[in-house]
């Protein structure tokens, strides 16, 4: 398996965290379920073979992606190829910061993956054809980087606001108040998710359930003894009840069935 990241230079790099390039993958299973990670994307796959969204339950074929498509929100498990046999570089924006991008609201694209095209600039599939005559991986990166920029460059504008509620739901999950940061701000309860909901795709209780969700992903992955009411606990939910709630609505598996069932990356569960 050949892999490699690429981080952009200023500006693009205070909106996209990375480019990250893989191809070579052969994993045994052919099926993952990608879980909500509060992470959107744009995806271009450099292959001619077209990729599929399964139902979660039935696994039967739901929806066609092909050449370049962009991955909204999730507020919920998505079950998706494991990325055998392709080739694919992606582009991983920061939390909260893809909306500059786009021809729309983030609210609108939540748990779904559209064509890039129709929610981009239709340069995208341009872009896409210049990668695949790329040779090399470096080749590509940069070719990604200036053609970003170029289209990109004059939408680039940061919310403060956005930036200062994410940074504070991120650095303590489990203790951050949505009415405090509305409160610091100076904007009503209201006016905050709107903004929000327009930026990220959600508002912010729904963004901070889906932190607090990947805390406890973490915590599960460094211990070796579970205590349960620990774990919800330290990762902010009000109970145990609570967490493995909504721990079953992310995942679609309650947190001992997740043990059993999880791979190693994390946020992808082989299921066949």
């Amino acid at each position: 398996m050949i892999t490699k990241i690429h981080i952009p230079k200023y500006p693009l790099n205070q909106f996209i965290d990375h480019f990250f390039y893989y191809t070579g993958f052969n994993p045994e299973h052919s099926v993952d379920r990608f879980l909500p990670d509060g992470e959107v994307q744009i995806i271009f796959d450099l292959t001619d073979d077209p990729k599929y969204i399964y139902h979660n339950e039935t696994l039967k074929e739901i929806q066609s992606c092909q050449n370049v498509w962009f991955s909204g929100f999730r507020t919920e498990p998505i079950t998706i190829p494991s990325g055998k046999e392709s080739e694919m570089l992606i582009v991983q924006f920061k939390k909260g910061k893809a909306f500059p991008f786009l021809s729309e609201p983030m609210q609108n694209l939540t748990n779904y993956v559209v064509d890039a095209e129709l929610v981009l600039k239709s340069e995208i599939l341009n872009i896409r054809e210049r990668l695949l005559a790329s040779r090399t991986i470096d080749l590509k990166f940069q070719i990604l980087e200036e053609n970003l920029l170029q289209c990109y460059l004059n939408k680039l504008q940061q919310n403060p606001f956005v930036d200062f509620a994410i940074s504070k739901i991120l650095a303590c999950p489990n203790q951050v108040s949505i009415k405090e940061i509305s409160q610091n701000v100076g904007f009503s309860h209201k006016h905050v998710c709107k903004i929000f909901k327009e930026n990220v795709g959600v508002t912010p209780k729904a963004f901070l359930k889906i932190i607090r969700f990947q805390k406890a992903i973490q915590q599960i992955e460094e211990q070796r003894i579970m205590d349960w009411s620990a774990i919800a606990y330290d990762c902010g939910f009000y109970d145990q009840s609570h967490f493995i709630a909504d721990f079953k609505v992310f995942s679609g598996f309650t947190p001992t069935e997740y043990i059993k069932q999880k791979g190693e990356t994390l946020n992808y569960i082989p299921i066949k």
